[in-house]
């Protein structure tokens, strides 16, 4: 259910693993999850989104990555809207990195 919920949130990405761990990419990477014995963990910690941030409150863990008991309904409408938030943020990312490599290439072609 949570891969679905990722998947539903962020259809281009890209479902991998890194850390030895389950994630999606799409530019980099959107989130982490991973099963565990009482809950489902899910990192980056996020920030950016006052709403989301108050919502996850009651999931942050000791470093601010997110704990979803198993044995309560897993919160997969708050997962959607997680992972929409880390593609916003990606995509940002992204297109500032692309913005910043473009602007050294111009600046190293001009010096030359």
């Amino acid at each position: 259910d949570v891969r679905e919920a990722i998947r539903r949130a962020a259809p281009d990405a890209e479902e991998t693993i890194s850390y030895q761990m389950p994630a999606y990419r799409q530019h980099g990477i959107l989130v982490y999850f991973a099963a565990w014995k009482e809950h489902i963990g899910m990192s980056p910690p996020i920030s950016g989104d006052p709403d989301i941030e108050k919502a996850i409150a009651r999931y942050a863990g000791p470093k601010g990555n997110l704990q979803f008991p198993l044995a309560e309904p897993m919160p997969l409408a708050l997962i959607e809207r997680i992972v929409k938030l880390r593609v916003r943020q990606d995509t940002v990312n992204a297109e500032a990195n692309r913005k910043k490599k473009s602007l050294t290439a111009r600046k190293s072609r001009a010096s030359n």
